[in-house]
């Protein structure tokens, strides 16, 4: 292949990894999906309705709320709205969990989240 192609196919092969990587670590599906941004989540959206996954996001006046299942009401464009309504659903489900995570783990997992 020309150097050009295998730049191509390398950018392409990272940006993938990037963005679905963490899929292929799944070892079943899951029970549902949170969304922060319905918009820019298009295809986990289209996935998680071929698969018939639940869905629960925060829907913005720019968001369709049809699409998701559960509508939290929020602006999903303001990072502290989205820590704090990300830090909620992580307490709901660590509780649900029957688990306590510390207050730097769950901030932690919160970081990741907005920065994802």
């Amino acid at each position: 292949l020309p150097k050009k192609e295998v730049i191509a196919l390398k950018k392409e092969w990272e940006k993938l990894e990037r963005n679905l990587g963490g899929i292929k670590n799944m070892k079943r599906i899951p029970d549902a999906i949170f969304v922060v941004d319905p918009k820019k989540e298009r295809i986990c959206i289209q996935e998680a309705h071929t698969l018939g996954i639940p869905l629960i996001g925060i829907a913005d006046t720019n968001c369709d709320p049809e699409e998701l299942n559960y509508v939290i009401p929020g602006n999903d464009d303001a990072i502290r709205a989205v820590k704090l309504i990300v830090a909620k659903m992580a307490d709901a489900v660590v509780e649900a969990n029957q688990g306590e995570a510390s207050g730097e783990e769950e901030m932690e997992a919160v970081n990741e989240m907005v920065e994802a």
